[in-house]
């Protein structure tokens, strides 16, 4: 796997849901999601309030969906983040729009409905809103101050999706870009370390904002902001005094010993023997896409 592109969220359902049958006999839904969220800044302020995720779901997991979530339903989703992208027929406008596939999913209502929270439990009513991505990076970062005087950084990491297609057996890979938004001192690591082209691990939470053209249109866009943003593909001091200590003993021959039943258990090296290839066959048919 070249990359990582992963989204975990738990959320409530904000509408009833609809089912969609594709030409090639697919069942197709899309949820609308509030999160809650609660975060502490760097000030050490607490901030409360709501995100809104689409998330889309294909074949059985769309039925069950369909046949067993209400509003008001809360739901654990895991899945990958997906930008589409069309043209406007009217202005040729270019257009995309941010949504999360759905890969599993948990319900999460008792059997006999959501109960009311226990006295005391705010603090752990917060939804789940996880972002883990590792990927390249596709430009050099770019700093600026907000006119609050505070430092943000914004990054484009790219991922990718490989899979082969039912239908044709070919195998098929798709790239995602990802806006990653980080803050303060972080942001101030972050532009003295990264360049474009290395490789990183970014964890941090989905968010999605909107905005007015000047001609009035209401336009939006998905971003990560980042908490935690690792380097790569590079040595570490702490890990490499400890490889190399393990080499040294190996080197020796004063590696922790094997008992002799273990080293009953221990089979002897393959000979000529190729591991099988791992086909991974997506529900989803090309032709029923809608993009």
């Amino acid at each position: 796997m070249f990359s990582f592109n992963r989204v975990h969220i738990i959320g409530y359902q904000t509408q009833p849901v609809t089912i969609r049958q594709t030409p090639g006999g697919s069942s197709v839904t899309d949820l609308n999601l509030v999160v809650p969220y609660a975060f502490r800044t760097e000030n050490g302020e607490t901030l409360e309030g709501k995100g809104f995720h689409t998330v889309t779901l294909w074949g059985p997991m769309a039925d069950v969906a369909g046949r067993y979530m209400k509003p008001g339903s809360q739901v654990f989703i895991s899945g990958r983040l997906q930008t589409d992208s069309w043209e406007n027929e009217q202005t040729g406008e270019k257009r995309s729009k941010t949504k999360i596939v759905g890969l599993d999913m948990i319900l999460l209502d008792p059997k006999d409905g959501l109960r009311a929270a226990p006295e005391g439990a705010a603090g752990m009513l917060g939804g789940l809103n996880r972002a883990d991505i590792i990927g390249n990076v596709t430009k050099d970062p770019e700093m600026r101050t907000t006119t609050g005087g505070q430092q943000v950084l914004t990054l484009g990491v790219a991922t990718n999706d490989r899979w082969k297609d039912r239908a044709s057996g070919e195998d098929k890979e798709r790239s995602e870009f990802h806006n990653v938004v980080i803050w303060g001192a972080l942001a101030e690591r972050v532009a003295k370390t990264l360049h474009k082209g290395n490789r990183v691990f970014v964890c941090g939470r989905v968010q999605t904002r909107s905005w007015e053209t000047k001609e009035g249109a209401k336009r939006y866009t998905t971003e990560v902001i980042a908490d935690q943003v690792s380097l790569l593909g590079t040595h570490h001091p702490l890990a490499e005094a400890s490889i190399q200590a393990g080499a040294a003993m190996d080197a020796r021959g004063t590696g922790p010993a094997m008992s002799s039943a273990a080293t009953d258990r221990v089979p002897a090296p393959a000979q000529d023997i190729e591991a099988p290839e791992v086909a991974y066959a997506s529900e989803i048919k090309v032709e029923d896409l809608p993009f």
